[in-house]
């Protein structure tokens, strides 16, 4: 009885300290808020901008563990308005018809005049200007989409319109540019009269940009005859887009005032300046070669540049500021313009691959049709889907005002990522045919560059393993950026009162996390309330909840244990990153498949893409567990979030039997699927052949059954002709077609044979040695 009294005395005491806060926070809190200040790792005003930098949106809620479906669902969906459909239908589709891909590569090594003429008269290069200034003012899905066709034709073409609309000058001018700047300049870049680049890579600083050497000091100087208080700047960029044709260069550089001219800190921080390409000292015009694809980029370079203060953007008084600048513009256009092209070239690769593989036959089948071309096959279709999915509902954020951080890194690296999938995908079906560079060739350019997309704009290594969970830790946490300010307060009592409220409420998310983990993971989450979706999804909402509280969790608690080392555990956090993005990527492809309808024909894609999602964030939850540096958290979070083992395994065949099917057949699903693809309209370029062909192919297919019944039956006997090639000849000859079907497999076989044609060339290429004998060439 004594015992039984005790142990109620005591968990009274613990109960009234929990529930009463100022008791709790001189008992408990304080303690912990003292060792928190003690172990925090001190925070650059760099490192706080990066890291704070951006909005949270549907990340937050994946993160949380318990997503609010209904929100999503509610999201409107982007939908361009006449003017800017009108735009995509006419004057992106004429810039696409001015472009050969091959000569701009090959021959020209740039775009025509012609060309960059139409680009700027017609306001490419400022869609993202307001009309005010004389620009397009278009969405950002607009903008995504644009981009997105031009990728479907060349990227040169398509790198040179993204770049001045992506993070540059016009985008920094916009969010901090003086009024003077903005009415000079804004106009300019509207029409086409300035052409920008934007400098930031330094060859001792290139994905830790934070730490570029480029500098500037404050000085007095002689500006148009006067003296003027200005910096004298130097500094050695590389891998600069369009700075080798660039009028107007965006500078970024960090500002030092050892003089105190500016009556302030001698280390003013990192500023961004504009400068006129024309200026004393500034060196542009080389350029680099990245993987032979000839968009114009290159170094600048510039010593003791002397350049007054207006220069920098936002005048005076946002020196210093340039970090903030870029970071809180970065998430904007890393969420349109690498999503945007590389999902052009992923829906140029499903139709044309998906064309050849009907088209291009072998042992009297066409290819399309053999299981091991199919695997191929569904992984491009189903990547295209989930890819174009996460492009809209991204770009769609931003024209809701968001600047999504976390999810315009997810966007990048996995966007990218699937694009060299599908690409590669689409090699190994073509084979012979797309390793032969040449005007025929509709898919070499785009094998050669995949790295560049995965390389610019935040490279995809870095971007997996420390930005997607590092960043997303901190700022889609509801606790976490909560209780770091509150130990950075100066003010400690106030700094004690947030901390034990995000605290205690940490611990009760945590809590609530780990039960919701474990009930769904004993009931397979057939619990979970999902609004009214289509059934064929209502279980992917279920295990996507079930998903995003066990990832919830699994991060808490490996905060918990790790605490700042999981910072330096590059492969733990970006295996928890993969989670996160798993999560977003399913949400985005159920997204699109309720806004275009509930498509049926679609489904297949949609299984394939969401089961694969699934699949995959399963192994990055393992990979996570059975890496685990404590072995008990390990055992433990394996049996709350697998209880009764894996629920997922790899996408079903049948499934992926009917993807490839699509990607084959002309019908409204592929057609959606490829949708804003420039489809030249003759045979002459080898896109307008594999769409004639493939109609062609079609419709001769029921011909050549008849020609094959008859050759198994010995009606050609022995006649040398009856061969792949002349076999309908020798079947109209013997009266087993007539003469309109003989023309329609004449038709067939000859744009097939332009289909599957590949390029040669003279000896030399055509280069120096062309008038030497072909001996003497041979002997060399």
């Amino acid at each position: 009885m004594t015992a039984s009294m005790i142990l109620i005395g005591v968990l009274a005491a613990l109960t009234l300290v929990l529930i009463l806060p100022p008791l709790r926070r001189a008992l408990i809190t304080r303690h912990i808020y003292a060792l928190f200040k003690r172990i925090l790792p001190s925070m650059s005003d760099t490192e706080r901008e990066a890291l704070e930098a951006g909005t949270v949106w549907w990340d937050g809620d994946l993160f949380r563990g318990n997503p609010d479906w209904r929100k999503l669902l509610a999201l409107p969906t982007p939908k361009l308005t006449a003017a800017e459909q009108s735009f995509l239908d006419h004057e992106t589709a004429e810039a696409c018809r001015l472009v050969d891909d091959w000569k701009v590569s090959h021959e020209q090594y740039d775009l025509s005049s012609e060309t960059w003429r139409y680009i700027k008269d017609k306001g490419f290069l400022g869609m993202i200007i307001p009309k005010q200034y004389g620009g397009l003012e278009f969405s950002a899905y607009a903008h995504s989409q644009v981009v997105m066709k031009l990728s479907t034709r060349s990227s040169a073409l398509a790198v040179s319109v993204m770049v001045p609309n992506s993070l540059g000058p016009a985008e920094l001018l916009l969010h901090y540019g003086t009024a003077e700047q903005k009415n000079h300049y804004l106009p300019r870049l509207a029409k086409g009269l300035e052409v920008p680049a934007f400098a930031l890579t330094s060859p001792w600083a290139g994905s830790d940009a934070a730490s570029i050497p480029d500098s500037g000091i404050v000085c007095k100087g002689m500006y148009q005859g006067k003296e003027v208080l200005g910096m004298r700047v130097t500094w050695d960029k590389r891998y600069i887009t369009l700075a080798p044709v660039c009028t107007l260069l965006g500078l970024a550089i960090r500002l030092y005032d050892p003089d105190g001219l500016l009556g302030g800190k001698k280390d003013v921080g990192i500023t961004c300046a504009l400068v006129p390409y024309d200026h004393p000292g500034v060196d542009t015009g080389n350029r680099h070669l990245p993987l032979n694809a000839v968009f114009c980029t290159g170094p600048t370079r510039g010593k003791d540049v002397f350049m007054p203060l207006d220069f920098i953007i936002g005048g005076p008084a946002m020196a210093g500021q340039g970090w903030r600048m870029l970071m809180e513009c970065l998430a904007a256009g890393r969420s349109i313009s690498l999503p945007a092209s590389n999902t052009g070239m992923a829906k140029m690769t499903a139709r044309a691959v998906g064309a050849y593989a009907r088209v291009r036959s072998q042992f009297n089948l066409a290819i399309g049709r053999f299981e091991g071309i199919e695997e191929p096959l569904t992984r491009i279709g189903a990547n295209t889907y989930l890819m174009d999915a996460a492009r809209i509902m991204t770009a769609g954020a931003v024209d809701l005002g968001e600047k999504p951080s976390v999810v315009s890194a997810i966007a990048k690296y996995h966007v990218t990522e699937r694009a060299r999938q599908v690409v590669n995908d689409g090699m190994d079906i073509i084979g012979g045919k797309g390793i032969c560079l040449g005007p025929s060739n509709f898919l070499g350019r785009a094998y050669q560059q995949l790295p560049i997309g995965i390389t610019v704009e935040g490279a995809n290594i870095l971007t997996r393993s420390l930005i997607i969970f590092g960043q997303g830790a901190v700022r889609c946490h509801p606790y976490v950026l909560p209780e770091m300010h509150a130990v950075q307060n100066p003010d400690a009592a106030k700094g004690l009162v947030d901390f034990d409220a995000a605290l205690f409420g940490h611990i009760g998310y945590t809590i609530k996390n780990a039960f919701r983990t474990l009930w769904y993971g004993l009931t397979g989450s057939h619990t979970v309330s999902v609004p009214d979706v289509a059934p064929e999804t209502r279980r992917y909402y279920q295990q996507l909840t079930r998903f995003s509280a066990a990832f919830a969790y699994i991060a808490d608690i490996s905060m918990l244990v790790m605490g700042g080392d999981l910072k330096r555990k590059e492969k733990l956090s970006a295996r928890l990153g993969d989670v996160l993005a798993q999560l977003y990527l399913m949400s985005a492809t159920l997204k699109r498949y309720e806004a275009e309808g509930r498509q049926q024909e679609d489904a297949p894609l949609m299984h394939w893409a969401v089961w694969d999602c699934m699949y995959r964030a399963q192994e990055a939850f393992e990979g996570v567990i059975a890496n685990y540096p404590n072995r008990f958290f390990a055992f433990w979070l394996h049996k709350v979030i697998f209880p009764f083992g894996h629920p997922y395994v790899v996408p079903s065949d049948e499934v992926g039997h009917l993807v490839a099917k699509t990607l084959i057949s002309p019908c409204a699903s592929r057609d959606r699927l490829t949708a804003d693809c420039h489809l030249p309209a003759t045979a002459d370029e080898p896109v307008g052949a594999l769409e004639q062909a493939l109609a062609a192919t079609v419709e001769a297919e029921p011909i050549e059954a008849k020609i094959r019944q008859a050759d198994r039956e010995g009606r050609f006997g022995d006649n040398p002709k009856a061969n792949v090639r002349d076999i309908a000849t020798v079947a109209f000859e013997a009266g087993v077609i007539s003469a309109p079907e003989y023309e329609v497999m004449r038709r067939r076989n000859q744009l097939r044979d332009i289909v599957i044609r590949v390029d040669d060339f003279p000896y030399d290429f055509g280069v120096a040695s062309a008038a030497k004998p072909q001996q003497e060439r041979r002997a060399a």
